[in-house]
């Protein structure tokens, strides 16, 4: 598998985690991996709703220390 764009979105508060990992997702070829870091609460939700919502392949999410952590793969 090949390795996956860090990107964080630690310390943004909703909806700019989505926001800005729908624009990141947008310039990428189809079949990328982003693992994506966030400190919102609501990233909990808000992340998995959207992969379904624009058909992105959510692989992992893993609660972590101060958030959460998304490992997602573009359509």
């Amino acid at each position: 598998m090949a390795s996956a764009i860090s990107y964080d979105l630690r310390g943004l508060k909703c909806p700019l985690p989505v926001l800005r990992t729908r624009r990141k997702l947008s310039s990428l070829p189809s079949g990328a991996l982003v693992l994506v870091e966030t400190t919102d609460p609501l990233a909990g939700i808000d992340i998995p709703h959207f992969c379904n919502e624009d058909g992105h392949t959510l692989l992992e999410t893993e609660k972590t220390e101060t958030g959460h952590r998304f490992l997602i793969q573009k359509r």
